[in-house]
């Protein structure tokens, strides 16, 4: 994009990988400022819907024919966005780079979004969507007027875009704007943050990066970017700049911020929140989790030292919070039967909510739905994913989602599945393991995996209601 020119000085905009939660946010932000939006994606889906509810004209055909008319005659008044999703012999793609379009990553256009507000980001291998999702959750809480984009969709509001304007602007602060500083592919490069959370740094992506020291160091140079704080896990000591605000936050007592006396009542995950060795004040989770706990500290970590918002609506907010879909999701919730959806698609994920389900449920039986996301990923960290499913009390693995990348010669569930040492594991289809789970409930039942296993989510919940009524 011109640097003289604005995202409203173009008539339209066209999408490839609309429906992409990203993308998608970005698609609501342009039909809120008045911006035709058109766009192409490989299946319809929930997302897709909406968008076309609210506005959007999109098409599932890649070839070029599919390409609206209205956008192939108007190419230079066309804000062209790109999710790296996209296959580098989409037709499509290939047609406009021929006709020299000026074709924009989402990245880019989140970069040229922020700059001109007060930009809130968060960074990490794990809990990004959370923790800014929790963010805009305790803005709103507050009565702050914010813009989130979400790479989840809001449990409390049922959206991956949010936008406040009815509340109050705090001094000296502009619009504010909350969004995931993505490192998938260097998109958190594009960003110059104000403040900044980083929750973890554990080598994934190596497709791109090479190698564990190259992916640390894209978060390092991604420091670089912010100019004014950063709220950084304890467990991560990385060199930072000397002219921001460095915090560490988590539940060791040195860090600045951290959570004290962290106990489970009533189900819930409540703590004492200390600020340089001040207790603040009591907090109760709405999500369960000891990786919960630390998503709440980071986001109060914001609200309270920087933006000085007051603790008794954070009290509010931090209990009413609901999470992002996918993420530690209850699908259903009895004496007898407990089923959760998670994303979780790294060891290190697994190993979190898989610790968290055993905290909450000791005497329960623990089953987990895998599905492995990419080849590369399961390729590199094939031993840490079977250390942590052998954590389950019984495993079921999908195939391993593609999503952008061909199949590599040798790796796929099966070879997985051998590394895992456990007498109850087993490679099974979606049919078959609905079928399984049918004619053997779980006692709780985690379904894991950023695919497509979300597919199988209903038919399970239908399942366990099915089985509920019978027994009533």
């Amino acid at each position: 994009m011109p640097e003289n020119k604005r995202i409203t000085d173009y008539q339209q905009a066209y999408f490839l990988g609309i429906g992409g939660i990203g993308m998608s946010a970005i698609a609501r932000y342009l039909l809120q400022l008045g911006i035709p939006v058109f766009g192409y994606d490989k299946t319809p889906t929930p997302l897709t819907q909406a968008l076309m509810d609210e506005g959007a004209i999109i098409t599932f055909n890649d070839e070029l024919e599919a390409l609206p008319e209205v956008v192939q005659n108007n190419m230079d008044q066309t804000l062209f966005i790109l999710t790296p999703a996209i296959p580098k012999n989409h037709p499509q793609w290939i047609w406009l780079q021929s006709q020299n379009a000026q074709i924009l990553k989402r990245s880019e256009i989140l970069g040229k979004i922020a700059q001109n507000g007060y930009c809130i980001a968060v960074a990490g291998t794990h809990g990004k969507t959370t923790t800014s999702t929790l963010v805009a959750h305790l803005l709103h809480s507050c009565n702050v007027n914010f813009t989130a984009f979400l790479g989840g969709i809001s449990s409390n509001f049922g959206t991956n875009y949010i936008r406040k304007t009815d509340g109050i602007n705090l001094p000296n602060k502009g619009e504010i704007i909350v969004l995931e500083a993505d490192e998938f592919d260097r998109s958190f490069h594009r960003l110059n943050p104000d403040l900044a959370i980083i929750t973890a740094i554990d080598p994934d992506h190596l497709d791109i990066y090479g190698t564990a020291e190259a992916f640390t160091q894209a978060f390092v140079d991604f420091t670089h970017l912010i100019s004014k704080g950063l709220l950084i896990h304890e467990s991560l000591s990385i060199p930072t700049p000397a002219n921001i605000q460095v915090i560490q936050y988590g539940k060791e007592s040195t860090s600045a911020v951290h959570a004290s006396n962290i106990h489970i009542n009533n189900g819930d995950f409540c703590f004492d929140l200390m600020v340089n060795n001040t207790q603040i004040a009591p907090f109760r989770c709405g999500l369960p989790g000891h990786h919960n706990v630390q998503n709440a500290v980071a986001a109060l970590g914001i609200c309270i030292h920087f933006l000085q918002l007051p603790i008794h609506q954070l009290q509010n907010g931090i209990a009413s919070f609901k999470g992002a879909k996918r993420r530690f999701e209850y699908i259903h919730k009895s004496d007898r039967f407990v089923v959760i959806d998670d994303y979780a698609h790294h060891p290190e994920e697994l190993n979190a909510i898989i610790g968290s389900v055993k905290t909450l449920y000791p005497n329960k039986t623990i089953t987990g739905i895998f599905q492995p996301h990419l080849f590369s990923r399961t390729q590199d960290f094939a031993a840490g994913f079977a250390q942590s499913l052998s954590e389950l009390d019984e495993i079921y693995l999908l195939n391993i989602y593609p999503a952008r990348e061909q199949p590599i010669p040798g790796v796929n569930s099966d070879w997985l599945l051998s590394f895992i040492d456990h007498p109850k594991k087993e490679v099974v289809t979606p049919d078959q393991v609905l079928q399984k789970i049918k004619n053997n409930p779980a006692e709780v039942l985690l379904i894991l995996g950023a695919g497509d296993i979300d597919r199988i989510v209903q038919p399970l919940a239908k399942i366990y209601d099915e089985l509920e009524a019978r027994t009533q």
